[in-house]
């Protein structure tokens, strides 16, 4: 049998010190997560992070850079590993009328400070992206190919 990551993509999204986060209903428990899903056939990465944002925030969303990539197994299913691309970018306009996904609560602003202390963040890759954004982590977006 061959193993396959399931691929997603997340955004940074700061604004006066803070965080742009979703709080989702996952497995019937509220947490939050910044706005990020999966990679869907056909799409790049770069289609797939403006998807997300608008889906999950309503925000129309510029990928400025990659900030990261990360490798997570997920610790309850150990079946599931995600290869989640993370970027950086800025919201442009929001869709007021837009619903937001299924499963979003809503969209909230967080200092780092703020995030830390939170006992409900829905993995350890959260912090990870967010500390390697302030650490200057910033790749360029040519790095990423398609054929």
């Amino acid at each position: 049998m061959q193993w396959k990551p399931n691929t997603t993509v997340a955004a940074i999204i700061e604004e006066d010190d803070r965080f742009l986060l979703v709080e989702e209903k996952i497995e019937g428990k509220l947490v939050f997560n910044q706005p990020a899903g999966h990679l869907e056939k056909g799409e790049t990465l770069i289609e797939a992070i403006k998807r997300e944002v608008l889906e999950e925030t309503a925000f129309e969303f510029i990928p400025e850079s990659l900030t990261g990539i990360y490798l997570y197994p997920n610790p309850s299913n150990k079946d599931i590993t995600y290869l989640r691309f993370c970027f950086f970018g800025i919201c442009m306009k929001k869709q007021n009328k837009r619903k937001l996904d299924n499963g979003i609560v809503q969209t909230v602003w967080m200092s780092k400070q703020e995030i830390e202390q939170q006992d409900r963040i829905r993995s350890p890759m959260v912090l990870n992206c967010i500390n390697d954004y302030l650490k200057g982590n910033s790749y360029p977006l040519t790095l990423l190919n398609y054929f």
